[in-house]
């Protein structure tokens, strides 16, 4: 089936190749720096949100992840509507430089956060900047991948969605690493680390000025009530094209996978493998590396068009892996006595709570990063590309709405999971299970033709 859609209007031979275009690597760095700093952030809280205690069987964990998962996704609900607005409107460009800015403005307060957490150990005053830099990210998304399609030759939309989200994940798993070290070596020092996240958030605005000005997508374009949700004209788009509805709604369920996937990782590595922040954060850093290969690789792979055949593949992998990743074990955890004379963890094979231990998780991860990068990489062209060219803003942010409405229910049914686990005494690993379970649906039913891109 061949994409019906009028050629863009930056359809022209004057524009730059792919590689050779700054605006593309602009926008690149641009959420390469912001990425980064959203992920280091958020995985020091959910981090800070698992509390140890010592009980009767020994030291056991609160896991409270999902409170800053629901607080970090509830703005892009909020907000990702009128978001979409705002960038059909009066042009993509300025808002993404506008939230650069604002981007400095809520590390500032993410620093003092930090540094009121370490006088009186409160997370309030850090969720409630959580919520800020989420709401900072629900207007830059649209924004962010609505300016695509308007700025690129629409046949180098694989390439450049699978070369984004590749450095995006790279980005994720820089984030996520530097988190765990921060926490290791500066756990009442963090505001240490903030220092730099303002630096590298000034360094994301001045490259967001490297960005091609593209006119208004719709300047006349009027707010209403709907615009705040999901406008009409916008809902009529997705009654009449089934195709583009049924790539929302499996969008929104893999975000909801998405979700949860950290979290299970962060209480597996610090509960049933018994790692510290850092070897936790290493575990949950490699998914990103997978991602990032998967993207790269199913850019290259699906050319000049919507390859939906990646998405079989990837959530057959996906499944497997998770499949894995959810056999439990028994066995001790082994130990080593530092310089200190202290007690560590020695990452190694079928260790307790989890029968592939440390190593064994670490290539699963980067599996099931791979497999995940073959699924989005599709699904997202797909939804750039498909809508109308005035209404790819607003596209992007339903298609946003979809997802965080689908990462805010993650948020309760990993509550609901955490809950049934400790309640029947099953293995932490048995979350992954779960989550595969949610992902079967999709790797049963949701198998569309592949579609060529407009040239």
């Amino acid at each position: 089936m061949t994409n019906t859609q009028t050629p863009d209007r930056n359809d022209s031979p004057a524009l730059p190749s792919l590689y050779a275009d700054r605006s593309f690597w602009g926008m690149t760095v641009t959420q390469f720096f912001g990425a980064f700093n959203d992920n280091l952030f958020k995985q020091l809280i959910l981090l800070l949100s698992i509390t140890a205690t010592v009980g009767s069987g020994g030291e056991e964990f609160d896991d409270k992840q999902w409170l800053p998962m629901l607080v970090f996704a509830a703005p892009f609900l909020m907000l990702t509507g009128i978001a979409g607005y705002l960038s059909d409107k009066y042009g993509k460009r300025g808002i993404v430089v506008a939230c650069k800015v604002a981007e400095i403005a809520v590390m500032y307060l993410g620093a003092i956060g930090f540094a009121l957490y370490s006088n009186n150990q409160s997370l309030v005053f850090l969720y409630c900047v959580l919520f800020l830099m989420g709401g900072q990210s629900a207007f830059f998304g649209p924004a962010k991948y609505g300016i695509l399609p308007e700025m690129l030759r629409e046949s180098d939309l694989p390439r450049a969605n699978g070369f984004i989200l590749m450095t995006t994940f790279l980005a994720i798993i820089f984030g996520t690493v530097v988190a765990g070290v921060l926490l290791k070596e500066f756990r009442d020092q963090l505001w240490i680390g903030s220092i730099v996240c303002i630096s590298i958030a000034v360094v994301g605005t001045v490259t967001s000025l490297l960005v091609r000005r593209v006119p208004p997508a719709n300047p006349a374009l009027k707010c209403e009530a709907s615009s705040f949700t999901v406008p009409h004209d916008m809902r009529s788009l997705l009654k009449k094209d089934r195709p583009l509805l049924m790539a929302l709604v499996v969008s929104s369920i893999f975000w909801l996978l998405a979700g949860m996937v950290p979290s299970a990782v962060n209480i597996l590595g610090k509960s049933a493998l018994a790692l510290d922040d850092n070897f936790t954060s290493i575990l949950a850093g490699m998914i990103g590396v997978g991602i990032a290969i998967g993207c790269a690789t199913g850019g290259l792979i699906s050319g000049g068009k919507v390859s939906f055949g990646l998405i079989r593949v990837g959530s057959i992998g996906m499944l497997v892996c998770l499949a894995l990743l959810a056999i439990p074990a028994s066995g001790n955890i082994q130990l080593l006595k530092d310089a200190g004379g202290q007690l560590t963890h020695l990452p190694g094979l079928g260790e307790a709570g989890q029968w592939l231990g440390f190593w064994g998780s670490l290539g699963t991860l980067l599996l099931l990063g791979i497999f995940t990068g073959f699924f989005a990489v599709p699904l997202q062209v797909f939804l750039q590309s498909r809508p109308p060219e005035d209404k790819k803003g607003r596209m992007i942010a339903v298609m946003n709405q979809a997802n965080w409405i689908g990462v805010l229910l993650s948020s309760a049914l990993y509550w609901g999971f955490s809950v049934l686990i400790k309640e029947q005494n099953l293995p932490i690993s048995v979350m992954f299970l779960f989550i595969g379970m949610l992902m079967l649906p999709v790797a049963l039913f949701y198998h569309p033709q592949s579609e060529t891109l407009n040239k």
